[in-house]
């Protein structure tokens, strides 16, 4: 095991050991403890930047279940690093902000830290997997993760419903995404990203290339809050803000996004995915930051900011998606992409915290009650300036960079004229400009509103002040990288930048990547629309009051929360229906159920597959002893269902079983004759000794047509077993192939070293049914204990 998968690892293990350190940390908070886990991680990944710096990958292999083709094999490029160190990175200033953001006396800190260790490591695993079903492992437990800090507060009911909707959304999509996956690996036989990507002809070529394709987007689009599955990432507000600020701005939402980067090489250049990708992008872009003006919370307007920019991301991988078509445009975008990715990380968090901090200093994130806290909180006010000026797109801020290249992304693609670009590629650029003034919008109303006006102390519940430092270094740092990555963006263009664009685009020579990064870009086209979109931007702010009582406005929750309830509610009362029916109380009913299920899988197998064979010339002969133990054993099958008393009942029903123990002996299997002896004995005094307990059987009154479904299910039951015997006996004959029998002669002693077949057949080649029967046993047995030890005396269980 490589010092990669323990860095994958390490999270997890912190997170098995902090409930038996948390006794002993009472007296310091437990953040201390878990801050060294992101530290240490992201010191780490730091020290490959000079391997991905040069062009250098690697992939590190571990086998898990080879039989299976799933591997723990991790793969580190620039674009797993990149996320990397965001996730390790954010998460260590994170961590360090919930120390003084979350009360170690009113906090359950140990579950705190339990999930945010779970949720790193996952993300963690997501990004480096090279194997798609680790990747599909560890991007399931990121839902789980998420859901239980959503829900950290579990005692608010806007927690439990913001959990609820993001685990269904997500795992949904998840769902899909394994599907894609599996149909990937029906394609190749490989679940390997690499080795797909070395047969993208076979993947191109096949049927399923388009199946797969929407399955996985499917996956990515719910991860990462694309329209329409972007409704749960608002709801996901009610976790506490060092969540929101992990989470969903820096590293789970972009989960989705780091997939699609991830498999451009295979699917870009498609245009089904050109434009899937753009179209959702943009139409993700212009919902969300319309949505965003309609806030009046704080988190609520960085949510659906959030949205809007993730649409934005999404959009540029989609345009730049098709490298062979034209290289040059491709590398731009995307480089784009991914500097706008990583700009969004920096402003996104530090807005995320500014508005936590907001919310503990004065008790409310609801703009129409703030106002005036430039001058009390100036600190505060300076981060959320240079944050919001970067969201907005201004200069010198990062934000501006990206911002400005996005447009000339868009701009230059009604230059092209592939993809049918020529005929639509006009309105890009028109619904990229339409989206960047609402973005201007929302960052200058949370700005004003909070900020500027009349301080109003009654307003508020406790004393407002500033935020003690220890609240404000994380975001400060994040501030400052705005900043720096502003003035100076070509410290990231060939450390992360370029090895990145190398990764989502390695069809082209690393050679011709080439990336260079720069604060003015002269007077263009560009800078025009920016001043554009500040103009208008400004006119609609200082006319807001003429047109804020529209209905638009007034309702801030997005209308397609409608459909997502209603669905819920449909939801909800279909499953009751089903469940009101099946759920009878009559365990003949359960079985019947279960039995006629299985008949019908059965019969459809049988059917598909040409399954049924019937022969009988290489049967041996029947001693005449074996009929009438035949005979005995049909005899008290058939009375079981005409005797009317409980203990005759057990009698007969033993008579069978210790039939099936004498058919056994005569097919010379002892340890079987044993077995069925044993269990047949205990099972006849256990059912004696409680049914003595019980009255008389009393005739229950059935109609006909019960009684005549409940013989067809029984007769059908006992068809298909014979069917099933005889034709795996004709089958295995007609073709030559040896019995499975002499398979085991063959083998017991050389692959599972005992002589004794049967002990062999259970414990080694049945291993996993036999271990899997034992945990039901230890099931039981602690559930038979907790009904025993929570036994009300002198009275009956209620």
């Amino acid at each position: 095991m490589s010092s990669v998968h323990l860095a994958i690892l390490a999270p997890f293990i912190v997170a098995a050991i902090i409930p038996m350190i948390y006794p002993y940390t009472k007296k310091l908070h437990t953040g201390w403890f878990v801050l060294f886990v992101p530290a240490s991680l992201f010191i780490f990944f730091i020290s490959f930047l000079p391997m991905t710096t040069s062009g250098e990958t690697m992939l590190l292999t571990l086998p898990w279940v080879p039989s299976l083709g799933i591997h723990f094999n991790l793969y580190v490029d620039g674009l797993s690093l990149l996320f990397a160190l965001l996730i390790t990175g954010i998460g260590t200033l994170v961590v360090f902000y919930s120390i003084y953001y979350l009360n170690k006396k009113s906090e359950r800190l140990h579950h705190f830290y339990i999930y945010l260790l779970l949720f790193m490591g996952a993300m963690l695993g997501v990004v480096l997997s090279d194997n798609l079903i680790t990747l599909y492992i560890f991007w399931e437990l990121t839902s789980l993760a998420s859901a239980l800090l959503i829900s950290y507060w579990f005692h608010r009911k806007e927690s439990i419903y913001g959990a609820q909707k993001s685990m269904l959304i997500t795992v949904f999509g998840g769902f899909a995404m394994l599907a894609g996956f599996c149909l990937l690996y029906a394609i190749t036989g490989t679940f390997s990203l690499r080795e797909i990507i070395d047969q993208l002809d076979v993947v191109v070529s096949s049927p399923l290339f388009i199946a797969t394709m929407l399955l996985i987007l499917l996956g990515a689009f719910t991860k990462s809050a694309q329209f329409p599955f972007h409704i749960w990432l608002p709801d996901a507000m009610a976790a506490p803000t060092p969540v929101s600020a992990y989470l969903h701005s820096a590293t789970m939402v972009k989960a989705g996004i780091y997939l699609v980067a991830r498999l451009t090489p295979i699917y870009g250049g498609s245009p089904e995915w050109f434009w899937i990708l753009t179209i959702f992008g943009l139409l993700t872009l212009t919902w969300g930051s319309i949505s965003a003006v309609r806030q009046k919370d704080l988190k609520g307007i960085l949510a659906y900011s959030t949205v809007s920019q993730l649409g934005l991301v999404m959009c540029l991988l989609g345009v730049g998606s098709a490298p062979l078509l034209d290289p040059e445009f491709s590398i731009a975008v995307i480089t784009t992409a991914v500097f706008h990715l990583i700009s969004h990380a920096t402003f996104k968090g530090s807005l995320f915290m500014t508005a936590g901090i907001i919310d503990h200093e004065t008790g409310t994130r609801d703009i129409r009650k703030l106002g005036g806290l430039m001058a009390i909180m100036p600190i505060t006010f300076t981060i959320s300036a240079v944050g919001l000026a970067a969201m907005a797109g201004l200069p010198p801020f990062n934000g501006f960079i990206s911002k400005e290249m996005f447009f000339t992304s868009m701009i230059k693609a009604t230059e092209r004229s592939f993809f049918g670009l020529g005929d639509v590629g006009l309105l890009l650029p028109i619904i990229a400009w339409i989206a960047s003034i609402f973005t201007f919008l929302y960052c200058a109303v949370m700005f004003f509103k909070t900020f500027t006006g009349q301080f109003e102390p009654s307003s508020f519940k406790k004393p407002v002040h500033e935020a003690p430092l220890g609240l404000l270094i994380s975001p400060l740092i994040l501030g400052s990288l705005v900043i720096i990555f502003g003035l100076f963006p070509n410290v990231l263009a060939n450390t992360i930048v370029k090895p990145t664009v190398e990764s989502v685009l390695p069809t082209l020579p690393p050679g011709q990547i080439s990336v260079m990064l720069s604060l003015w870009h002269g007077v263009n086209t560009e800078l025009m629309m920016t001043i554009g979109v500040v103009c208008l931007g400004s006119v609609l702010f200082i006319f807001m009051k003429k047109w804020q009582n529209l209905a638009l406005y007034k309702r801030d929750r997005d209308p397609l929360h409608w459909f997502y309830d209603q669905g819920l509610i449909g939801l909800t009362a279909t499953s009751q229906a089903i469940t009101r029916t099946q759920m009878t109380g009559r365990l003949r009913d359960y079985f019947a159920y279960m039995i006629i299920f299985i008949l019908a899988l059965l019969a459809w197998t049988f059917s598909y597959t040409n399954a049924w064979s019937f022969r009988i010339d290489h049967m041996t002969d029947i001693p005449w002893f074996m009929y009438i133990a035949a005979l005995i054993f049909i005899a008290a099958t058939i009375a079981l269902p005409f005797i009317k008393q409980r203990l005759t009942l057990i009698i007969f029903a033993g008579i069978i079983g210790y039939m099936m123990a004498l058919f056994f002996a005569l097919f010379r299997a002892p340890d079987l004759v044993l077995t069925q002896l044993l269990v047949e004995t205990v099972t006849v005094v256990l059912l004696v000794l409680a049914f003595r307990h019980l009255p008389e059987i009393t005739k229950e009154i059935r109609s006909k047509k019960t009684k005549v479904f409940h013989i067809a299910i029984s007769a059908a039951v006992g068809l298909f077993v014979t069917v099933i015997a005889i034709s795996a006996y004709s089958f295995g004959t007609e073709i030559g192939l040896r019995s499975i029998s002499d398979y085991y002669i063959e083998n017991v002693y050389e692959l599972g070293g005992g002589t004794n077949m049967v002990n062999v057949i259970l414990v080694d080649f049945r291993g996993l049914d036999t271990m899997l029967e034992v945990l039901v046993l230890g099931i039981v047995a602690l559930a038979v204990i907790m009904l025993v030890k929570h036994r009300f005396k002198g009275g009956e269980d209620v």
